[in-house]
């Protein structure tokens, strides 16, 4: 992209990223809800017509048992417990209100980015350290810290235009509200 886009074609773009991004916080929020009746489909596909990823992943099929397992149980005798998912799932949904700032004002709301690829970054150093405190595979700590590898991705090309952005825009434009 050059400069001769311009702000408004920049804009757009940097909005596109931003609500790509918060639309996939939102639905990963959305997806703690329902942990018990997706773990429950989770088995039964891996069972039947997701029997070939089984296959080629042995230890798949056992974790989803065992977590399923567990979540079953405290739903059943616990289901306070599940209120912590609760509460993950509605840390997804402010995060991603808090992403509407730089949707709105890219310039101004940069820190929101910026907060962002710190969170991404933090997801490495919890789950390398929470992972076996809590007796999680290490193949599924991988699979957590892929969302901080690929949420940052979209957060530092929206930075880099961020920043491009800044250096088209005139100073008396940057600092009214949007």
């Amino acid at each position: 992209m050059s400069d001769a886009d311009g702000p408004r074609a920049l804009l757009k773009r940097i909005r596109a990223w931003l609500a790509l991004f918060i639309v996939c916080l939102v639905l990963s929020g959305l997806t703690a809800f329902p942990l018990v009746t997706e773990l429950r489909l989770a088995e039964a596909a891996l069972t039947s017509w997701a029997s070939p990823v089984a296959d080629l992943f042995p230890g798949l099929l056992e974790w989803v048992r065992r977590v399923r397992d567990g979540l079953d149980a405290a739903d059943a005798q616990y289901p306070f417990l599940l209120y912590g998912t609760d509460w993950l799932a509605f840390a997804h949904l402010v995060i991603a209100v808090a992403f509407y700032g730089p949707y709105r004002d890219p310039v101004r709301n940069i820190w929101v980015i910026e907060f962002g690829v710190i969170a991404c970054a933090g997801i490495i150093p919890l789950a390398l350290v929470c992972g076996p405190i809590r007796g999680v595979p290490f193949w599924w700590s991988v699979i957590d810290m892929s969302f901080g590898v690929f949420g940052v991705i979209p957060l530092l090309v929206v930075h880099r235009m961020i920043k491009r952005l800044e250096a088209l825009t005139p100073t008396a434009c940057r600092t009214s509200p949007a």
